[in-house]
């Protein structure tokens, strides 16, 4: 009786947790240039590219219709006029040229029309010449990475990802906000009506990059170099997400394109050029403790608290950092090489996109928090010399 109570009452908590998740996603709006709520259609296009894959998309769709329609009316018409109870009875004939090249004109007819537009589509959707600017989308497990290439910004780097806010409420079951899962500490930025081309592969495994608001979706692929383009017709934010399934976190590698006037985006270039020189550190320089396990705390904040949570308990097959022996251990080559090359098959991902100093200062920061007061510090020049 007792074990029966006991599962009435998870069986309620579990009802009330649905019904909390119910009220809280009957709540969310569209989210413009992202996914609206009982959405049936593809997303609005804002690139003349999505435009042609939505003309192509319900023009196929017709045709289709309107083959399904006389297919099977011709097929019930036959079965009900000409059953046995009426008396029918069946022809006896042999082939007929007419019949064989209407069936075979007819239907190749229907291909050329279907094929002509689609190829136009698809042949300007590979051209990715006389790019204003190129940008580099490096997958990783599990965010994205952005490299500046070529045109105003280049030399302009840094990492989106999931806003760590998101995370914790998906954990917790408490979706929130319109753009639920989709938010990103460093949205990729871009100029309108300006000819983005971006360069797409992977540091672990196969990732995808797909905005359907441009109509892009290109693979990302470790030790391929792909490429594709948009031209963005309208300021704004626009969304998309991962489109392989590249691991356990596949739901939380977002992508943010905010779209911008070109007064706004030299701005933004200009503010981003002064952090990248604030942010360059000497690999060389020598720190003391407590400003690395500040600076390390920010690290862990952004790129490991989402899996081994803020407190370092870990979760489910996450190990736990606080009194991980590892951590614990004197032999500080251990904890880099996992930082620097993964670990368990890539269930811990390699980290060499981070910094020296970056890498120094997470590992210091783990090392000595939670209970792990191990009074350890590890300098930027050892992880250089490790790589």
């Amino acid at each position: 009786m007792k074990a029966l109570w006991q599962q009435a009452g998870r069986a309620g908590l579990g009802l009330g947790a649905w019904l909390a998740s119910s009220a809280a996603l009957a709540s969310v709006n569209s989210l413009p240039g992202g996914p609206a709520v009982n959405q049936l259609n593809l997303h609005p296009p804002v690139t003349r590219i999505a435009e042609e894959q939505h003309f192509l998309h319900w023009m196929m769709l017709v045709i289709c219709f309107v083959i399904f329609v006389g297919v099977f009316s011709v097929m019930f018409y036959s079965i009900l006029k000409h059953r046995k109870s009426l008396g029918a009875k069946s022809a006896s004939f042999h082939e007929s040229t007419t019949v064989e090249i209407v069936w075979t004109v007819v239907p190749f007819l229907i291909v050329i029309g279907m094929a002509l537009p689609a190829t136009k589509v698809v042949v300007a959707m590979k051209d990715t010449t006389n790019a204003d600017i190129t940008v580099k989308a490096t997958g990783y497990q599990w965010k994205w990475g952005y490299d500046y290439i070529n045109g105003e910004g280049a030399g302009v780097s840094f990492l989106s990802t999931l806003d760590a806010t998101h995370r914790q409420a998906s954990d917790a079951g408490q979706p929130v906000g319109d753009d639920y899962l989709l938010k990103v500490d460093n949205p990729l930025v871009v100029p309108v009506n300006k000819k983005i081309r971006v360069i797409t592969t992977a540091n672990d495994v196969i990732h995808a990059w797909m905005v359907p608001a441009f109509g892009v979706k290109q693979d990302a692929i470790p030790g391929f170099v792909r490429d594709t383009w948009f031209r963005a017709e309208k300021t704004g934010d626009f969304y998309g997400q991962c489109a392989e399934l590249c691991g356990k976190e596949h739901a939380y590698m977002p992508i943010h394109v905010k779209v911008v006037t070109d007064e706004e985006y030299s701005k933004w270039v200009e503010e981003q050029q002064k952090l990248m020189q604030a942010r360059a550190d000497d690999p060389t320089k020598v720190w003391e403790l407590a400003d690395l396990v500040a600076r390390g705390e920010k690290v862990y904040a952004a790129n490991c608290a989402a899996c081994h949570k803020a407190d370092g308990s870990g979760a489910g097959p996450i190990k736990a950092l606080d009194g991980s022996a590892i951590v614990l251990d004197a032999d500080k080559s251990k904890q880099i090489n996992i930082l620097l090359n993964g670990a368990g098959n890539g269930a811990m991902p390699s980290w060499k996109q981070l910094s020296d100093t970056e890498i120094a200062a997470v590992i210091t920061y783990v090392k000595n928090s939670w209970s792990n007061k191990t009074g350890t510090l590890v300098q930027p020049a050892e992880i250089t010399a490790a790589r």
